[in-house]
C-alpha cells in the first residue's frame, strides 16, 4: 500500500507540475481544446492543489502537503493580483487567508520538527 501511494503521490505531482508550467500543453491534451484566459488561471490552480496532494500522499507528510497547497496559493494569487489582468474583489482576501494559513502551517511544521515528531512518523 505504502509504494502505490507514493506511486499515486509522484504521478499527481507531476501532472501538477505539467499544469502550472504548461497548462495550455496539458489543456490540449487532456481535453484536446486549447485553453485560453482566466481556464489557463483555473488550470495552474489545479496543477498547485494536485502538486500538493501528490506531496501529501507521501508517508507522514499530509501537513506538509498543506504547507504546500497555502504556500503556492499565496504566491500564485500574489502574483495575479500584482499582474492586473485577473483582480476580483475576493483576491486579496484570499491572498491574505492563504498567507495566514501557510504561516500556521509552517510554524505547526518547524515545531514537528524541532521535537522530532517527524520522524517518528515516517518511521526513522
Amino acid at each position: 500500500m505504502k509504494k502505490l501511494l507514493i506511486f499515486t503521490g509522484v504521478a499527481e505531482a507531476a501532472t501538477g507540475v505539467a499544469l502550472l508550467v504548461v497548462p495550455v500543453l496539458v489543456g490540449r491534451l487532456l481535453l484536446g481544446t486549447e485553453l485560453a484566459g482566466v481556464s489557463v488561471v483555473v488550470t495552474r490552480v489545479a496543477g498547485i492543489a494536485l502538486l500538493a496532494l501528490g506531496v501529501g500522499c507521501w508517508p507522514g507528510t499530509p501537513l506538509c502537503g498543506m504547507l504546500t497547497y497555502n504556500a503556492l496559493g499565496t504566491m500564485y494569487f500574489a502574483w495575479l493580483a500584482f499582474g492586473g489582468e485577473w483582480r476580483g474583489p475576493l483576491l486579496w482576501p484570499a491572498v491574505v487567508l492563504h498567507a495566514v494559513l501557510a504561516i500556521l502551517l509552517a510554524r505547526a511544521w518547524l515545531g514537528r520538527l524541532k521535537t522530532g515528531e517527524a520522524n517518528n512518523q515516517t518511521g526513522k
